[in-house]
């Protein structure tokens, strides 16, 4: 290991997480809500002995470099604190240094360096990231600018020997006057569910039941690359108790109708600024990252009738994915090693231990049995077509928010009732949270509109029509589906399963949803997911090579 330089980014800021570049090809990422079972926990001091280093064996290794990541919390001020833990934590090589990284710079070098392009306009947007006094990228300000403006948008041009900055929105960081996408669809979200963080995905999956026009709400101010907000928007924000969201009757026709309005302002604006960047760079690819690009919708049409030929959103563009964007550009401009590490799936997490599976599935609790069949596959097949739940559990888990087939539930699309099932029994969630699809690859131009690849779930598709009521499981209200092409080569079991079940229904495609109970990160260990079977409405876990039942 001591051949390779060993790289390692944290993220102090929300969704906090640690990743580790082995070389210019090897990494590793873990978020800190896997470990401690919160969802989009703060990274905090503590952090790295308490959970990342049992977590990741890897961090005994001799370390090169740190790099962190803060945003526009305070915790910048405990550097002198964090740095004495990262001392006494890690094995720092004896001339290693411990650097920092602005927020939205973090989230670039997490999209556009393991993306396909050699060159590509990149599209940073969320909520709040870093002060101007804080940025360690090369960017003038406009003059008379306070050091404490905060960034809210950011655009650049890339190569692989640099990234310019062409041009950020910034805000004064005041709530009663809001600015930027990001902070306008945060706004949106807290009027709905004024409670808890990271409610945005429930937003994008109430619009489609909502009328866009019925509250008569303009559309945003989209002034070159700078997004205003209109009075009307934040007089309703105002007006915190109108529209929280209730499960039926005209309080949810209110929220499904600003849902509606505010998915289509988002979309729309962020087109703007798509048009905006792409005439400023003229160049054929994006990047996108920030929280927002993870509004698959929105991606959707941002690929099918935005200006780029290519878009490319990584599958962890939110906060969880900058201690990635720190690990690379440690890497590359600080280290000056040309990464070769490419986004070709998400499965990040630390390798697996199988004494670990061993010894949870030899300490079951009551009610639970487990079994090795002779051919695993052909037994989870059986039970998805008898109608049963079942989670999926193997090798390194995701790195981002979507299961893709690591921490995976699996069901039939085929059933109308499984989607409540679902979402009441196993995930304890809203009824009309959609599911998303496994297709194999070959097969999603005959079931959905599409003409590229989805190994992310980055973007939102049209089912064909054909198909919507033989799919009623993943098809949402609009026709659309978040899917997700299976290909051997990125995901072989999921690959595999597929390939029979095709073969034993004539359907090439399954529910994937995430592995968690209510209110749940996405499972970590066995532990987690035998928790999570033994806890919910889910009737059986394949852990290979075991298959474990509810004994009732």
């Amino acid at each position: 290991m001591a051949d390779f330089p060993i790289v390692v980014g944290i993220n102090r800021t929300q969704d906090g997480s640690i990743a580790v570049a082995v070389g210019d090809t090897g990494m590793y990422s873990l978020q800190k809500e896997r470990i401690t079972r919160r969802k989009h926990h703060w990274g905090r001091l503590g952090d790295l002995p308490d959970r990342y280093l049992p977590a990741m064996p890897l961090l005994k290794e001799p370390v090169d470099l740190v790099v962190e990541g803060y945003s526009s919390d305070a915790e910048i001020e405990n550097l002198e604190d964090y740095h004495e833990e990262l001392r006494e934590s890690l094995s720092l090589k004896e001339d290693a240094r411990i650097v920092q990284v602005s927020h939205h710079l973090s989230h670039l070098y997490s999209a556009f360096h393991p993306s396909p392009f050699e060159q590509a306009a990149g599209l940073v947007v969320d909520n709040q990231g870093s002060p101007v006094r804080r940025f360690t990228e090369p960017f003038t300000p406009p003059p008379g600018a306070s050091g404490d403006l905060l960034e809210v948008a950011s655009f650049y041009r890339c190569t692989r020997d640099g990234v310019e900055c062409l041009a950020k929105q910034l805000w004064h960081g005041d709530w009663a006057d809001p600015a930027g996408l990001g902070c306008f669809y945060a706004l949106l979200t807290k009027a709905l569910w004024p409670e808890g963080e990271g409610n945005e995905g429930k937003v994008m999956g109430l619009a489609p039941y909502g009328d866009p026009d019925a509250l008569g709400l303009p559309g945003l101010d989209v002034r070159g690359h700078e997004v205003l907000i209109p009075s009307a928007w934040t007089e309703l924000f105002a007006r915190r108790e109108e529209f929280i969201y209730e499960p039926g009757g005209e309080p949810f026709r209110r929220s499904a109708n600003l849902a509606a309005a505010g998915q289509r302002a988002f979309e729309n604006a962020l087109a703007a600024l798509a048009e905006w960047l792409h005439a400023r760079t003229g160049l054929d690819n994006l990047a996108f990252a920030g929280g927002t690009a993870l509004n698959c919708s929105a991606n959707g049409l941002l690929i099918r009738r935005g200006p780029f030929r290519e878009v490319f959103v990584p599958p962890s563009p939110h906060d969880g994915g900058t201690a990635i964007g720190c690990a690379l550009y440690g890497l590359e401009a600080v280290l000056g090693v040309r990464g070769r590490w490419r986004w070709r799936d998400d499965f990040l997490g630390p390798d697996p231990d199988e004494s670990e599976i061993a010894a949870a599935v030899g300490s079951l609790p009551d009610g639970l049995v487990a079994e090795q069949p002779e051919d695993l596959i052909a037994a989870m097949v059986a039970l998805l077509e008898d109608g049963r739940v079942v989670g999926l559990h193997q090798g390194r888990s995701e790195s981002g928010p979507r299961a893709l087939g690591n921490r995976s539930i699996i069901g039939d699309p085929r059933r109308p009732d499984i989607q409540d099932y679902i979402n009441y029994e196993v995930k304890g969630r809203e009824w009309f949270r959609p599911l998303a699809p496994l297709v194999l690859a070959e097969h999603a131009q005959r079931f959905f509109d599409v003409d590229r690849p989805a190994p992310f779930m980055q973007y939102a598709a049209d089912v064909r029509p054909e198909f919507r009521e033989l799919l009623p499981g993943v098809t949402h209200v609009d026709g659309t589906a978040r899917l997700q092409t299976v290909e051997p080569e990125r995901t072989p079991f999921l690959h595999a399963l597929l390939t029979r079940w095709y073969a034993r229904t004539g359907m090439p495609v399954l529910i994937n949803t995430s592995l968690n109970g209510p209110g749940r990160p996405l499972t970590e260990t066995p532990e987690h997911s035998i928790d999570t079977l033994r806890t919910t409405g889910m009737h059986a876990l394949v852990m290979p090579p075991y298959l474990i039942r509810k004994t009732d």
